[in-house]
């Protein structure tokens, strides 16, 4: 078997900006050999979990399959494929390649997937040169301000992103000065997207043939028969996966809507498509670079605007960068109950209290009303996330890790850093503070009018405004009256909830003081 340049892709699925295929091109060149895309399904990704969820979820997998599809046929458009395989790594690359062959990847940062990179290294036995390429991130891991092991990257964001970007550094909750008007000049350090990938740069092998098949739901290895979801039209937004889509919407957001210069001040809802980005699932999958985020925001910011709100989506994006860098400098302590803040904190063993929330059925509509949404679509706002969260580990006190476990198989835009990181920063195990949600203060916050804990709840949706976001407050006779009695009872006290008199009715100081608390946490969808 010949040598061959084989660039193994997973979660960089694009022809823009792609590290790997564009240092596959080179070397097929340099060396004049030929340059095999590939990616390998892993069963191992389709079982379930040891706490019984799926590792990949219906909505994740179906996003994975439509991105695949169309990465193929962009692939196909200049002169080259993609090979799916469906098999463990490191008993199919090895099978692929001859003798003075390359194996190019994304470089991950969390252990399963480093462990995966050890099997194949292994069982390659020195038939192949490997070779890490880095994508991921905003920022290059090679240009950051620390050493390399990041053992002195800081864990507190605000801190990160000031000492990795100082046209971006700002005190809490602040915007730096030049986010005014139009911004003709930045000199931030973040190189430059890489060229697109070109015609007939990719030569294939000439004795290879890949089979032309449908990339169906059949293909994915589920350990159990699993139905393919069917979207429903409740859902914020059909996502479907693949570079195109994604590229698409960031024209959307930016240039057809504007919605990018108000970002700041909607990113708070929870109802509709508008109120957020929604690029996360797209980022996850690698189906778009942050880089190209970038440049597009660069380019709106010269030709139109650049105020809080462009500033803010920036700002997103290096939450990402700094969960990303957090995980590859703990490791495995992401994972761990006491997470990295270390300490003695218990945990309840509560499955009926953990079922409660995984379903919807608290007794807190705004806590039901997100998990609903998350269990028929996989998504949830940023919002929801952390109002959840925070009430599973700090209110129920169950295990953050399970709350983290389900996200990851529902979630359509998990990523594994940002997942794990947010959740153990909302169990209170990260270096910062602890930040509590008031889910009933946060309810009436942000959905005032209760729209969307009636979309979600139809048990509630004759309920009036003065009972939305507490509905125990009503009698048996109004309970009838407005068709709620389906509705469970409160699974903890609601007078652990109780409010201060500032925090009242509609919030007053209290409204703007959580909003200040709150700008700087963790990313949004």
């Amino acid at each position: 078997m010949a040598g061959v340049v084989c660039a193994w892709l997973r979660n960089d699925l694009r022809l823009h900006d792609s590290p790997v295929l564009h240092r596959a091109a080179a070397l097929a060149k340099e060396k004049g050999i030929p340059a095999l895309p590939v990616y390998v399904i892993d069963p191992r990704l389709f079982q379930r979990t040891r706490r019984g969820t799926w590792k990949t979820g219906p909505f994740r997998a179906l996003f994975l399959l439509q991105s695949l599809r169309v990465l193929r046929r962009r692939l196909r458009k200049v002169g080259s494929n993609l090979l799916v395989k469906v098999g463990r790594p490191e008993e199919v690359l090895p099978s692929l390649l001859g003798n003075g062959s390359y194996l190019l990847t994304q470089q991950e940062v969390t252990s399963e997937e480093l462990a995966v990179d050890g099997g194949v290294r292994e069982a390659l036995g020195g038939r192949a040169v490997w070779e890490y390429c880095w994508g991921s991130t905003l920022f290059h891991k090679d240009d950051l301000p620390f050493r390399p092991d990041l053992s002195d990257a800081p864990d507190v964001f605000t801190t990160f992103k000031n000492a990795v970007e100082p046209e971006l550094a700002a005190r809490v909750n602040e915007v730096p000065g030049t986010f005014q008007g139009k911004k003709t000049e930045s000199k931030m350090r973040v190189r430059r997207c890489l060229p697109d990938v070109e015609e007939g740069s990719l030569p294939l092998p000439a004795d290879l043939e890949i089979p032309d098949v449908e990339l169906a739901w059949a293909v994915l290895p589920y350990s159990e028969v699993v139905e393919e979801p069917v979207p429903t039209e409740k859902a914020a937004l059909q996502f479907v996966g693949g570079e195109e889509e994604a590229l698409k919407r960031l024209k959307y957001y930016l240039w057809d809507t504007d919605l990018i210069a108000k970002y700041f001040d909607i990113r708070n809802g929870m109802l509709g498509g508008d109120y957020s980005t929604k690029l996360a699932a797209w980022l996850a999958l690698g189906c778009i670079s942050p880089r190209k985020i970038f440049e597009e925001i660069r380019r709106y910011e010269k030709a139109r605007t650049s105020n809080k709100s462009t500033y803010w989506v920036l700002f997103e994006l290096m939450w990402r960068d700094f969960f990303r860098f957090f995980a590859a400098k703990h490791g495995d302590g992401i994972f761990r109950r006491t997470a990295v803040a270390g300490g003695q904190r218990k945990w309840a063993d509560d499955p009926q209290k953990f079922e409660l929330w995984a379903t919807g059925r608290t007794g807190y509509p705004l806590v039901d009303a997100n998990m609903r949404e998350l269990q028929a679509t996989g998504f949830m706002s940023n919002r929801g996330r952390q109002n959840v969260a925070s009430f599973l580990a700090l209110d129920l006190d169950v295990d953050w890790r399970r709350g983290a476990d389900l996200f990851e198989s529902f979630l359509i835009d998990y990523d594994v850093t940002a997942n794990w990181g947010n959740w153990l920063m909302a169990a209170g195990l990260g270096t910062g503070r602890v930040n509590r949600f008031n889910v009933i203060r946060q309810s009436k916050m942000y959905d005032e009018e209760g729209a969307y804990i009636r979309h979600w709840i139809p048990e509630l949706a004759e309920v009036p405004t003065q009972f939305i976001h507490q509905p125990w407050m009503m009698s048996s006779s109004e309970k009838e009256w407005f068709h709620a009695e389906a509705y469970p009872r409160p699974c903890v006290d609601p007078n652990k909830f109780r409010e201060t008199p500032e925090g009242k009715g509609k919030g007053g100081n209290m409204k703007r003081k959580e909003a200040r608390k709150e700008e700087q946490r963790k990313p949004r969808s």
